[in-house]
């Protein structure tokens, strides 16, 4: 019999997703009055009906690690996206890239491990392109990081 594999990494991705729902949710905020992330984190109704305080308690660290770290984050993104303005960038790339950033930049997550659950996200949420574009942006930071 197959040894079975640990919940951890479905927890982890679930908590993934939950993340990047709650950074792309931020693209539809009232610029005129913005939250904070740990507000728009706490009223997020996915946050609230999702059952693994693990799942909630990773996806909250991200989310507010994104926030804290979001100048530096877009500035990488910024110098790898050959000329695009983050702006110009579709919001479900942008939320992705965010995360997975954060994770290679300021976590212990190994970058490969970031940029395959990157890739994940972009086949759940992306479209055809999305793929390509986001793994460009991440294997150029990666490959930054290592210098």
């Amino acid at each position: 019999m197959a040894k079975k594999k640990g919940n951890r990494p479905g927890i982890r991705r679930v908590g993934r997703t939950l993340a990047f729902q709650v950074l792309y949710s931020t693209h539809f905020l009232d610029a005129e009055e913005p939250a904070d992330a740990e507000t728009l984190f706490a009223l997020n109704p996915l946050v609230i009906e999702q059952e693994s305080e693990i799942a909630r308690e990773f996806a909250h660290d991200l989310v507010i690690g994104v926030d804290e770290k979001r100048a530096e984050i877009d500035q990488a993104i910024q110098d790898h996206s050959q000329h695009w303005k983050i702006n110009r960038i579709a919001m479900v790339e942008v939320s992705i890239l965010r995360l997975s950033l954060y994770e290679m930049m300021f976590t212990d997550i190994p970058v490969k491990a970031a940029i395959n659950e990157a890739i994940e996200l972009t086949k759940t949420f992306g479209d055809d392109k999305s793929r390509s574009f986001v793994n460009g942006i991440l294997d150029g930071v990666a490959k930054s990081l290592k210098k």
